[in-house]
């Protein structure tokens, strides 16, 4: 049954000997109701997959991260650089923006602002960890990202599933699938209404991103030149909507780069999460000369 954000009790280790260490941040947003949630788990050491996904999957949110030691190749400073595994409540997935910047920022108000090196299942991923007015910010570096065509085939079934008639496609957004550590399916709104009115078919649209090995569909509303409003259905984690998809963001800032769409070193503004009653924001910057994308956002703990 998909659900969006439940409420959650004692989440319990699979061998029930007690709690897990969990804590709950959400990211890209100061207010703990606002942005995305995320679990943490900070020493997932002597946890096999099994476990991780349970802890995910009753927890119940988008994505939980789990930190266990680095690789000795990582290159990160001593006590600096760990391994990050993500887990939906129905699966692992490659990468997940928002969960490692909250880890990004726990790590950061346990050990300090700086520098630190996330090797994940997509690949080695810096963030930078700042404090300003009393807050942490973490800025993750993508791996290299790439579009690819989507199928018109494909495209259809999307919108089919969606229930998006074709005439509500903005022109100036060709569809494409974007990777910058998972892969999205970027369709652009014609109407910030057409973006508001998110009701979607659960199960068809699952069974297509599961074929096309899609995270979420990123769907795109442009407000001014750098601004943006976004909305990212997860029917493949088991949530309807993921409120501020950082993964989604760093593979949409490559898809407007390699089409245009914005000049090849911008900063834009994602706005996600209006419309389920959770905003965030995200910082996209495309920097000249390199491919990667930056994603930046702040994050806070949930009491």
């Amino acid at each position: 049954m998909p659900r969006a954000f439940p409420g959650v009790g004692p989440i319990m280790t699979a061998d029930t000997t007690g709690p897990a260490p969990v804590l709950r941040y959400t990211a890209f947003s100061t207010d703990p109701e606002g942005g995305n949630p995320a679990g943490v788990v900070l020493d997932a050491s002597g946890m096999d997959d099994g476990r991780m996904l349970a802890i995910a999957a009753e927890l119940g949110y988008s994505e939980t991260a789990f930190l266990t030691a680095p690789p000795r190749d990582l290159g990160a400073e001593p006590g600096r650089g760990f391994t990050l595994r993500f887990f939906s409540p129905k699966a692992e997935v490659s990468f997940c923006g928002h969960a490692t910047v909250a880890t990004a920022v726990a790590l950061g108000e346990r050990i300090g602002p700086g520098e630190l090196v996330f090797a994940t299942p997509a690949g080695t991923v810096p963030v930078s960890v700042t404090q300003a007015d009393g807050s942490l910010r973490a800025v993750l570096t993508s791996v290299e990202p790439h579009t690819e065509a989507v199928s018109p085939e494909d495209l259809a079934e999307a919108l089919a599933a969606l229930d998006w008639p074709a005439g509500d496609l903005d022109p100036a957004f060709p569809p494409r699938i974007a990777y910058a550590g998972a892969r999205h399916l970027v369709l652009g709104a014609a109407t910030r209404a057409r973006l508001a009115g998110l009701d979607y078919d659960f199960a068809r649209l699952e069974a297509l991103m599961r074929r096309l090995d899609l995270t979420t569909v990123q769907l795109v509303y442009r407000e001014g030149p750098e601004l943006f409003h976004v909305r990212d259905p997860f029917p493949v984690g088991g949530v309807v909507e993921d409120a501020a998809t950082g993964a989604a963001a760093a593979a949409f800032g490559a898809y407007a780069r390699e089409l245009g769409l914005v000049p090849d070193g911008a900063t834009l503004t994602l706005l996600q999460g209006e419309d389920m009653g959770r905003p965030g924001v995200l910082t996209v910057e495309l920097r000249p000369g390199d491919a990667r994308v930056r994603v930046g956002g702040a994050a806070v703990a949930i009491a």
